[in-house]
């Protein structure tokens, strides 16, 4: 798990302008953006339901497909207690998680295409309430069922992964819309928890970079979604602040449409390289680019 400050017993900042973090509770946020989906999809014509999206070769129906089995799997296994089926082999690391996620996916998608559009947005209107009032019940800060993986974390809190749940279902709802030409949710209100999300993954980025203890790591990204998040390397490896002090190794800065989609790996990352501003230590901004903030 990365050093990150918990929320229940905040530490001392390392320097002047560092604050703890603050907990991302979602709080109704899953349910406003189930209900933007289902607004979204009512105004769809046939034709849309099979534009390409960004995650080739999924449609837009498949994505909607892929949103419903995401509320489907969690609902059976947490709400309902029903056993997954093994997998086919041991899951003994990172890659091997990320293999079977990703052939539960296929499966799913390729039998959901029997499904018609109007069926699936029937399911998804029964689905996604009863989701949120699972997830709504659950203390935020009681041990979540599964750790979110992507941050380095091998036991996560239940706000950190409701967090995780609405950004998946935040950036799947984007390839939709840009999908079919409607309005994106980048609003503050929508793309900030998505981007504060995102920022707890800094310090399993940078898990690599040895630097000395000391060394500051601004990361900015301008706007009303956005903030400023600081990674400090100490004894036992980098930490996550909020703020920014005076003195950094480097401050970084990406714009919100380039942070989110680098991390939900939909920019290449030579064009993210291109739109990265880098003060200071031009060495310290490459593991930026390599944060993943979904399992991939």
């Amino acid at each position: 798990m990365p050093a990150t400050p918990s929320a229940a017993s905040p530490p001392t900042p390392p320097l002047l302008g560092l604050r703890p973090l603050s907990p991302i509770l979602i709080g109704d946020g899953m349910l406003r953006l189930h209900h933007a989906l289902l607004d979204l999809l009512a105004t769809l014509a046939p034709g849309d339901w099979q534009r390409p999206t960004a995650a080739t070769p999924w449609t837009v129906k498949d994505m909607v497909a892929h949103l419903l089995d995401t509320d489907i799997r969690r609902l059976s296994a947490q709400r309902d207690r029903q056993p997954a089926p093994p997998p086919p082999q041991p899951i003994e690391n990172y890659a091997a998680l990320v293999d079977y996620l990703n052939l539960l996916n296929a499966q799913w998608v390729a039998a959901a295409r029997h499904i018609s559009p109007r069926l699936l947005v029937e399911f998804l209107a029964v689905t996604g309430p009863a989701l949120h009032a699972l997830l709504s019940a659950i203390d935020p800060h009681a041990p979540a069922r599964v750790a979110v993986a992507w941050a380095g974390e091998t036991t996560s809190v239940h706000w950190f992964d409701m967090a995780r749940e609405y950004t998946e279902k935040w950036h799947h709802q984007q390839h939709i819309r840009e999908a079919a030409g409607a309005p994106l949710l980048d609003g503050p209100e929508w793309l900030g928890p998505v981007l504060a999300t995102f920022a707890r993954a800094l310090p399993h980025a940078y898990r690599a970079v040895a630097a000395p203890s000391g060394t500051v790591v601004v990361v900015e990204i301008p706007g009303p979604a956005g903030g400023r998040w600081t990674i400090v390397r100490e004894a036992a490896g980098w930490t996550l602040w909020e703020g920014a002090p005076a003195q950094t190794n480097a401050w970084l800065r990406l714009d919100a449409d380039t942070a989110w989609r680098l991390w939900t790996k939909g920019l290449a990352r030579v064009d993210a390289e291109a739109r990265l501003q880098v003060t200071g230590e031009r060495e310290l901004g490459r593991p930026l680019l390599d944060l993943l903030a979904i399992m991939a």
